[in-house]
């Protein structure tokens, strides 16, 4: 539980207001305790989505392995599920069968938005967004690629979360190697909606990961001992995550809460509605006779 980066500048202005904004693209291995999800809790994203109509076809972003397809497969038996990654684990994933089709790369690059535009009826960017270099121009290329009416499934830590409040710079999204964009609930809905987006669901409970206190403890430790003998406290690292696992239920609850999800459906764009005619103006009638 290392890092192996040295300290980043913060960048002074941001693609739009968020709470923290770095200048790194990489993520250290403490942070893969974030990315390994339980199939329960990713079957509970896709489930958020039931309410709407079954989806034809989706999209994950930064799908990896593809471990959110294979979970949502349970949830909608029938849905086409692709995957986008910067890796050549989605081919892998592809060659699993956990997805349909594998697209590997950025979704920004204009020719995959190209390839891919209006093709979904959903988007799903699970712990993505904040790990992209510019979060506005990732939801601009994600309402590209899906249809009218689709809908995006955003899900990210929480920088109002009482964790972020209580531990500052040793809560790992808010850390020196943390994430490279912390963005606020309130700061993602203005920007969907300035997109042309309406917000149909938005939930603070499900999305959390019980890992606060186990990251947390492996960061302090590896600040003070160092990467070689900070293996020595794996068991107090153990107990903590013990400790979260067993709260979890309690602190999803809470103001505690790490995380949060947004659903917001892509709008139609109206056409312009056509000028209305100049009125006529009635001839003019002809001189009286003199």
């Amino acid at each position: 539980m290392t890092a192996t980066a040295p300290f980043e500048r913060r960048r002074a202005a941001c693609p739009f207001t968020l709470g923290v904004c770095r200048d790194h693209t990489y993520a250290p291995r403490f942070l893969r305790i974030v990315r390994q999800a339980s199939p329960r809790r990713l079957r509970a994203a896709a489930r958020a989505t039931l309410p709407f109509a079954e989806p034809e076809s989706w999209l994950d972003v930064g799908t990896g392995d593809a471990r959110f397809p294979e979970a949502a497969k349970e949830v909608f038996p029938y849905t086409a599920f692709d995957g986008l990654d910067p890796t050549h684990r989605v081919l892998h994933a592809r060659v699993a069968e956990r997805i349909e089709e594998a697209h590997v790369g950025q979704l920004t690059d204009p020719r995959i938005t190209a390839r891919l535009r209006t093709r979904y009826d959903v988007v799903s960017m699970l712990r993505h967004l904040e790990l992209s270099p510019d979060p506005r121009a990732e939801l601009r290329a994600a309402l590209a690629v899906l249809r009218p009416g689709g809908h995006l499934v955003l899900e990210l830590p929480n920088p109002r979360s009482a964790f972020a409040l209580l531990f500052g710079v040793a809560w790992i999204p808010q850390s020196p190697h943390g994430h490279l964009h912390l963005l606020p609930l309130p700061a993602l809905q203005e920007e969907l909606r300035s997109q042309g987006c309406t917000i149909v669901a938005t939930d603070r409970r499900t999305p959390h990961i019980p890992y606060d206190l186990a990251a947390t403890t492996a960061l302090v430790l590896n600040l003070l001992l160092g990467p070689v003998l900070a293996l020595l406290g794996a068991p107090l690292v153990a107990v903590a995550w013990a400790i979260d696992l067993v709260l979890a239920p309690v602190l999803r609850l809470t103001p505690l809460s790490n995380a949060y999800r947004i659903i917001a459906r892509k709008e139609p764009t109206r056409p312009a509605a056509p000028s209305a005619p100049a009125p006529r103006t009635a001839p003019a009638a002809p001189p009286a006779p003199a």
